[in-house]
């Protein structure tokens, strides 16, 4: 397979671990305390892409319960519009790597029709 196929299919998985860390963030967004992570993408030598996942330490809103002793306690920092933009870049980003590959293998096909 070409060499932009094979960055391809590594981006592949780094958008893949993305989604997971989208998703996590999402699925904890009532999770009190709960802090939201970032998964940040870089290349990589051979010639490919991965991914890591940091913790956003930015505090989440504070909400106080008056009357209860105690009663003040900071919700989670996720904010799931911003989650919900980072989900949908994700995709696109996952199928315009995949068109690559498709084409690469295409293009493969051909190659040999031609030779073969």
């Amino acid at each position: 397979m070409s060499n932009a196929a094979n960055i391809a299919l590594t981006a592949l998985s780094a958008f893949d671990k993305k989604n997971d860390v989208i998703a996590n963030n999402i699925a904890n967004v009532n999770t009190d305390g709960f802090k939201k992570s970032r998964a940040n993408m870089a290349e990589t030598v051979p010639p490919g892409v991965k991914v890591s996942a940091e913790q956003v330490n930015t505090p989440g809103d504070t909400v106080t319960i008056e009357g209860v002793k105690n009663g003040e306690w900071e919700t989670s920092n996720v904010n799931t519009e911003e989650e919900i933009i980072a989900l949908s870049v994700n995709k696109f980003n996952y199928e315009s790597n995949l068109k690559t590959v498709e084409t690469a293998a295409e293009m493969q096909g051909t190659l040999f029709d031609l030779f073969g």
